[in-house]
């Protein structure tokens, strides 16, 4: 099948690493990856901005080398914003059913009345999701145009951010020459990314531990019902392998990539490692299962936290799909064997489903923002072409007009 001219560009910008992932949107809509780009991070700090200058420098790698691999240039970027920041609450709407008949118009107006929430001045909102919408008194119902009734009911669930937060990574970005298309927030990306359909329907929770904050998500009947960020992440493990090895922290960041285990019963008593010392020492002879012992506690708190937030939510007793783990943290072997002991839910690793072109290379839980970002731009770009479709087919004509109306409405339903 012949592709599009359509480039669309995911830029995941962590606390640990800038990564770009360059997509190209066939004509039936899916993703082939065609350039991937990756450089470590310094100016982020728990998803903030804490040095515009090397963040600008890191995207500035990333999407270059991503261009490279492409062979194109890139121009303008879906972005992930993450961070203690970000706060999420549900919220519902109601309009009155304009013409008897629920069309895409009555859908816009619900969402938006379910937006008309007051939220402090130094916040914005940066995703309105619906859950399901409610036509008189049916309820459960996901596509909603189309149905007869008076009255149209939305449940949402809101995600808010600073707008310091958003705009500095915004800036950043800028700066490196390149136009924001739209900003994300990182958990919906990862989970449209690693999450199955069924998943979602049966309720399960996404937790994303990157660098310096851990996300998470949870869903059930297809839609996401609560979500937060801890402000804990791989970087906190990293600082204690520094600290309980003595070791630059560097250095412990490699032991950890290289020998690190979430569960110190799956590691040998007898294997030992190497360790860099401070100050220019010679390198020590460690026990592997000392860096397990340092690693294994920190893990157990990060789940302990994702446990409370799956109490808060209200939906701990109907997660029929268990846990899933992604993000950079989540290469840690007995990363699922620990959380399961301490969630007693099943867990599975997420990585990116399946797409087109250079998987390979993005198929790795490090990649689950980026390759989200682009589904996510792939989604807006159809619904955005839907919607010009049916402004030049004119709402509420009759003849060829209204026939060619509810051809594209069936089409992009």
């Amino acid at each position: 099948m012949a592709r599009r001219d359509e480039i669309i560009v995911g830029l995941d910008v962590g606390t640990t690493k800038v990564a770009a992932v360059v997509g190209e949107v066939r004509e039936d809509g899916s993703v082939d990856v065609i350039g991937v780009g990756m450089t470590a991070s310094h100016g982020i700090k728990k998803g903030v901005v804490v040095h515009a200058d090397e963040t600008t420098e890191a995207i500035r790698r990333a999407v270059h080398e991503a261009e490279l691999m492409a062979g194109c240039t890139v121009a303008a970027v879906y972005i992930g914003v993450s961070g203690g920041h970000l706060k999420s609450f549900n919220n519902r709407g109601v309009v009155a059913v304009a013409n008897g008949e629920v069309s895409h118009e009555d859908v816009e107006r619900v969402i938006e009345n379910a937006r008309a929430v007051q939220i402090p001045a130094d916040r914005q909102i940066v995703h309105t999701v619906p859950q399901e919408f409610l036509v008189d008194d049916n309820d459960g119902i996901k596509h909603p145009v189309g149905i007869n009734g008076t009255r149209l009911q939305v449940n949402v669930h809101i995600i808010t951010a600073l707008n310091s937060g958003v705009q500095n990574v915004s800036q950043c970005a800028e700066r490196a020459g390149l136009h924001v298309l739209k900003v994300h927030s990182e958990l919906l990306s990862s989970a449209l990314a690693v999450l199955e359909e069924d998943e979602k329907e049966l309720g399960v929770v996404m937790v994303d531990i990157g660098g310096g904050t851990t996300d998470i998500a949870v869903f059930h009947n297809g839609a996401i019902v609560h979500s937060a960020v801890l402000p804990v992440g791989g970087d906190h493990i990293t600082n204690d392998i520094a600290v309980g090895l003595r070791t630059p922290r560097k250095e412990a960041e490699r032991i950890k990539l290289k020998h690190g285990c979430a569960l110190s019963q799956m590691v040998e008593e007898d294997e030992n490692i190497e360790v860099a010392c401070v100050g220019g020492r010679e390198p020590v002879e460690r026990r592997r299962t000392l860096l397990c012992d340092i690693i294994e506690p920190r893990m157990e708190e990060i789940f302990r936290l994702v446990e409370g937030e799956v109490q808060a939510s209200n939906f701990a007793d109907v997660l029929g799909s268990g846990v899933v783990v992604t993000g950079g943290t989540a290469l840690l072997p007995g990363i699922a064997e620990l959380g399961e002991d301490v969630l007693n839910l099943p867990v599975r690793i997420g990585k990116p489903r399946p797409v087109g072109g250079l998987y390979d290379l993005v198929k790795a839980s490090t990649y689950s923002t980026a390759v989200g970002l682009v589904h996510q731009g792939a989604i807006e770009d159809a619904e955005s072409a839907r919607r010009q479709a049916i402004a030049a087919a004119g709402e509420g004509g009759s003849g060829w007009v209204g026939r060619f109306r509810d051809w594209i409405r069936e089409a992009f339903a």
